[in-house]
């Protein structure tokens, strides 16, 4: 029976190439974070509302539309844990490249990666939690699984959290040099990341061969509903093109590389998590450069509104 084969399976990662992806994972937040500036954080003080929208649609309102996706769609108990994670995520690397090349707020864009990542480190856990609990299927798994929410706390800290604070710290001090590493760091670091994904997937390509359709839909559907989450929520604040431009593409590019990171260190490769959410690290660039180039084409009047 395919629900249960997939639900049994677990996808080929070794310890080694774990320590290896933590490694990019913590060097690309590294290289996002030399171009964050402590002023990034003062404007949540200054202007709240567009980044408090922008965490609100990324770990309060997609959560919770991908909650009813799953109760829609009824997806094996897997998968729709791996759909909860990729939702309890923060917003990924890519997305402030996509955001300058969607002509959106760059500077909004860059604030709420650095504030969703340091929030990531709390939310992350309690959102998979949450969710994961009140879908029978999933619970079961969890209860089977028995994480302790403390201890992936604690890693979600270690590749995200202190990179960030490390990057911040010396683009403020030693300006200059951040400003001419980090294009390149955040570049490499990236191309690496993609290379390992498509390791992990040509080893496992059998596996993910049997289930490539079942899954594909789900992520499109999935990733659809994150991109209309945040130009929702985003318009129906009023905000500004710019701005909802900036949260459609924040909500919609989700760190897939920490959700491969968690399955792999908490759910020992789970097939239908892993599965999922490496389509979704592929499919999200696909879908995200799509998105940009298409509103790259779409002028901005000045001073509008949705």
């Amino acid at each position: 029976m395919i629900e249960a084969s997939l639900d049994a399976v677990r996808i080929n990662f070794s310890t080694e190439t774990l320590w290896i992806l933590n490694l990019i994972l913590a060097f690309i937040m590294f290289g996002v974070a030399l171009d964050i500036t402590l002023d990034d954080f003062r404007k949540l003080l200054r202007n709240p509302k567009p980044i408090m929208m922008g965490i609100l649609s990324q770990f309060l309102v997609l959560p919770f539309m991908t909650f009813l996706l799953v109760l829609i769609l009824r997806p094996m108990p897997s998968i729709a844990l791996g759909m909860f994670l990729v939702a309890a995520c923060p917003g990924g690397n890519i997305s402030n490249f996509i955001c300058f090349l969607a002509k959106g707020n760059t500077a909004l864009s860059v604030t709420l990666t650095a504030n969703a990542t340091l929030l990531a480190i709390f939310f992350t856990p309690l959102n998979l939690n949450l969710w994961g609990s009140m879908y029978e299927p999933t619970n079961l798994l969890l209860k089977e699984i028995a994480i302790v929410p403390l201890e992936m706390i604690e890693l979600v800290t270690l590749i995200l959290g202190l990179p960030l604070i490390a990057g911040v710290w010396i683009n403020h001090r030693f300006h200059q040099t951040a400003k001419k590493i980090s294009r390149y760091l955040k570049i490499c670091s990236l191309g690496f990341f993609i290379c390992l994904i498509l390791v992990v997937v040509f080893n496992n390509w059998e596996l993910i061969k049997e289930y490539l359709i079942y899954v594909f839909w789900l992520v499109l559907l999935h990733n659809a509903l994150a991109f209309l989450t945040g130009f929702s929520l985003a318009s129906l604040a009023r905000l500004s093109v710019a701005d909802v431009r900036s949260i459609t593409i924040e909500t919609g590019i989700q760190n897939s590389g920490l959700g491969l990171v968690l399955i792999f260190t908490f759910f020992d490769g789970l097939g239908g998590m892993a599965i999922i959410t490496a389509f979704w690290g592929i499919w999200h660039l696909i879908s995200g450069l799509l998105l940009g180039s298409f509103w790259a084409l779409t002028p901005i009047r000045k001073n509008a509104r949705t």
